[in-house]
């Protein structure tokens, strides 16, 4: 390890003399010197310059050294500059105080220049190694957040794979997954759930009707109602879906399994596939819910015409017999409720065409 850096070292004392000594002395050295008259300025100067290194009085006015290292090693930006107490105190008492205040090292008055040679050349090493490894840190931390973006891309792409294979089977849920990801977001964050939760579910939702690769055309794509054989059939694309997403390692298929299962489940226990009832149904199967019935009721299908914005909020809001309040969870539906406006313009930017 090696740097060419030249090193900066802050004097700090209120007696101009001995500044001047001290700076001269470390000048000799090839170091490069900046001063302050007391704590106070030593703060400001600390903070807002980039310092190698200390050396502090003791015996100072309004605030002494031992005030003015303990704010130094308080403070993130300077903690990591080695102290050096410069003082004409030489009693065991005062020296355990300015350790326990945070300084690295004392020189004691007079000033002996090998001695403070040695002391500032062994703390600049100190420090030079310590910025070595924080560097080093920091170096090895970005390397695995950019991995760790390449294996999340990496998901993405796994996602983007299955709904692809999913539009091709039926070109409607094309368009429907794309509206579904932006409106499970606004959810979860009028919700107030995690960013990682948020982002998790704006990738894992346009999963959720992947099954319906497993369905026969001539059920998927019929036009009018279904038969009671044939509403089995296209049930079972939840079950299916679940199927394919459950050996997926990552974060966006395990959510995009349990969305599959679940997105049709209702809170008061009428819906399917297992009838689950509230808090059983996981949270990302509730808030996708409620977004799929809103698309599905405003979106144009092979049985059915589309619903205006205000009619499918009053649809949701007030029920009409086969949609219902009760089938949501009442802290997602008021979610939505507050957000009805975001839904519309979600739908209106991200329509069919």
């Amino acid at each position: 390890m090696t740097t060419s850096k030249v090193a900066t070292v802050l004097v700090v004392d209120d007696e101009a003399r001995n500044v001047k000594l001290l700076e001269t002395l470390l000048h000799a050295e090839g170091y490069v010197t900046r001063s302050a008259r007391n704590g106070r300025e030593a703060l400001v100067v600390a903070a807002s310059e980039m310092l190698d290194l200390i050396l502090l009085d003791v015996m100072m006015p309004d605030m002494d050294g031992f005030e003015t290292v303990a704010h130094l090693k308080a403070d993130p930006r300077t903690q990591p500059v080695p102290v050096i107490m410069v003082t004409a105190l030489d009693d065991s008492a005062s020296k355990l105080r300015a350790l326990e205040a945070g300084a690295e090292e004392f020189l004691s008055k007079p000033i002996n220049r090998a001695d403070l040679t040695v002391r500032v050349r062994n703390l600049l090493r100190l420090k030079e190694y310590g910025d070595f490894l924080a560097n080093h840190n920091r170096i090895l931390e970005e390397q695995v957040k950019e991995r760790t973006a390449q294996v999340e891309e990496a998901y993405r792409d796994t996602v983007f794979t299955l709904v692809r294979a999913a539009e091709h089977k039926d070109e409607e849920t094309g368009h429907h997954v794309r509206r579904i990801s932006h409106y499970c977001r606004v959810l979860a964050e009028a919700m107030n759930l995690p960013a990682d939760v948020s982002a998790a579910i704006f990738h894992a939702s346009p999963m959720h009707d992947i099954g319906k690769i497993g369905i026969p055309d001539n059920v998927l794509l019929k036009p009018g109602g279904f038969t009671p054989e044939e509403w089995v059939v296209m049930r079972s694309h939840c079950t299916l879906g679940a199927s394919i997403l459950a050996r997926g390692a990552s974060p966006y298929t395990r959510m995009g399994a349990e969305i599959a299962l679940s997105h049709h489940e209702r809170w008061d226990g009428s819906g399917y596939p297992n009838g689950l009832k509230g808090e059983a149904i996981p949270l990302a199967a509730r808030i996708m819910q409620i977004c799929d019935v809103y698309d599905a009721l405003r979106s144009r299908r092979p049985y059915k015409q589309p619903i205006d914005h205000a009619r499918v909020v009053e649809i949701i809001t007030l029920g009409d017999g086969r949609t219902e309040p009760g089938h949501f969870d009442p802290a997602v539906l008021a979610g939505f409720i507050a957000n009805t406006d975001r839904f519309a313009a979600i739908y209106d930017q991200l329509t069919d065409v």
